[in-house]
């Protein structure tokens, strides 16, 4: 399945979930509704911004819109080959995450992420229903990284610990690109919460 397909799936199985319609999503997001229907049916690119509003509107990480959908008749697996992992990558600043975490239900998600030189990633969105945490390890390059007051610019080796609960911008000040690991701490999503 491409990535796009993947997505598709997720957001309408999200959606559905919550038993929310088109409309009730795009008033919660911020994001138009032919928007999410476009990206429901796998023909849009949208950016990370943009399903960050989704994410946050459904009460979700952004890693969660890259998971596999639905239960099928297979056990989830505890391993995750590096050649099924889902990569994306973002059409407005290019930077790529990799979803690392294997299908097995887990509170943890591990994110690799490539981010270009010079560019800038910025999330509009605050809190969310679930009270989800992150800490982002950079492993090559800088990276400077700002959540609602809070400021930090980080080089390799750096560790910063902070909450998914207010805007946060994400800038490569270098000339070279910079990769990072994410690790979030996240509770399941159960599709049995349903919320008007």
């Amino acid at each position: 399945m491409d990535i796009h397909s993947l997505i598709a799936r997720r957001v309408r199985e999200l959606r559905d979930g919550h038993g929310l319609s088109l409309e009730a999503l795009a008033e919660r997001s911020g994001v138009s509704r032919s928007n999410i229907s476009l990206i429901e049916r796998g023909q849009s690119s949208p950016t990370a911004a943009v399903l960050d509003k989704l994410a946050t509107a459904l009460g979700v990480s952004l890693a969660s819109l890259f998971e596999a959908p639905g239960p099928s008749a297979e056990p989830p697996s505890p391993l995750a080959r590096a050649a099924d992992q889902a990569v994306w990558t973002d059409p407005a600043s290019g930077y790529v995450r990799r979803n690392l975490s294997p299908a097995l239900p887990s509170p943890l998600q591990l994110v690799e992420v490539h981010f270009p030189a010079g560019q800038r990633v910025a999330y509009e969105t605050g809190a969310r229903e679930a009270e989800i945490h992150q800490q982002i390890w950079l492993i090559e390059g800088a990276m400077e990284i700002s959540a609602g007051d809070a400021h930090w610019r980080l080089e390799a080796g750096d560790c910063v610990a902070m909450r998914l609960d207010c805007p946060t911008v994400f800038h490569n000040p270098a000339r070279e690109p910079a990769r990072y690991l994410v690790a979030l701490s996240t509770p399941p999503f159960s599709p049995a919460r349903r919320n008007p």
